[in-house]
């Protein structure tokens, strides 16, 4: 029996990166999981490959309709919503303070900490009705910290945190669970973009973050999607209003200089893509 036999998830960013290694993690541990992103291709080519325990709804996280309506296709689909996380991300607005836009900072806003609020509200009014429920969204290092991140990414990760322990305290009467995963630096598209300029040069991004790390290896989507595993099955039926650290003690090793905080206001969004 897989840990998540019998559970349905609903994983928001699913086509890519730390969304779609969890996906595969949570198929492989039994779960029916609709994903959910903009990326149509790639999340209807990952479903596609994975079969009749998994659905594509095409999802802009900024968009109130399309993550209720997600959340809609999780319960006509498979009857009930186990598990949300709210996981969809951008890095978002780079640069100086003195430079950032106040249209990259409120993109980057909108979907960082807007998306996760949608996504709590919406799963939050199906749990509430089941009496049970986890939802997961995901942090990160900057939202424990500042200084390793951008501007906006670290205000709206700091935010991911603070809600996940407000809505923790809500919704523990109706048994559901709230809690928070803060990955540090994991090797996917994203990350690649920002290291190299390249989100396909996983390689080099690989060598980067090893190089940096307290335990000498890269973290990978796995290590993430592990955590969320533990976070969304029974093993942690007794863990609310938490925020899991998934950084290979990074954060306890001091910090370097900060690559965002250079040149002029600029965005980085799904999937490594620059604009």
């Amino acid at each position: 029996m897989g840990r998540l036999d019998g559970k349905v998830a609903l994983i928001t960013g699913g086509a890519s990166g730390l969304g779609e290694g969890t996906v595969r993690r949570f198929v492989e541990e039994g779960a029916r999981v609709v994903v959910a992103d903009i990326q149509e291709e790639a999340g209807r080519e990952l479903v596609s490959s994975l079969g009749d325990a998994t659905r594509f709804h095409r999802t802009d996280v900024t968009d109130e309709s399309d993550v209720e309506a997600a959340v809609g296709t999780a319960v006509s689909e498979f009857g009930q919503l186990d598990c949300m996380f709210n996981n969809a991300g951008i890095v978002g607005a780079v640069g100086s303070i003195v430079e950032t836009p106040v249209e990259a900072w409120d993109e980057s806003l909108a979907i960082l900490l807007r998306g996760v609020f949608l996504g709590c509200k919406h799963a939050a009014r199906v749990m509430i009705a089941q009496g049970s429920g986890a939802i997961i969204s995901t942090s990160s290092v900057a939202g424990v910290a500042g200084g390793l991140g951008p501007h906006a990414y670290t205000a709206a990760k700091h935010g991911v945190i603070g809600l996940t322990k407000s809505i923790a305290n809500e919704l523990a009467p109706h048994g559901v669970r709230a809690n928070a995963i803060a990955p540090g630096s994991i090797v996917t598209a994203m990350t690649a973009s920002v290291i190299s300029g390249d989100h396909t040069d996983t390689d080099s991004a690989q060598q980067h973050i090893s190089a940096g790390s307290p335990l000498g290896f890269g973290g990978m989507p796995i290590d993430i999607a592990n955590a969320a595993l533990y976070l969304a099955s029974d093993d942690a039926r007794y863990v609310s209003g938490h925020c899991l650290v998934v950084d290979a003690g990074w954060t306890t090793a001091g910090t370097t200089p900060n690559r965002f905080h250079r040149g002029a206001g600029s965005v980085i969004g799904e999937a490594g893509r620059r604009g």
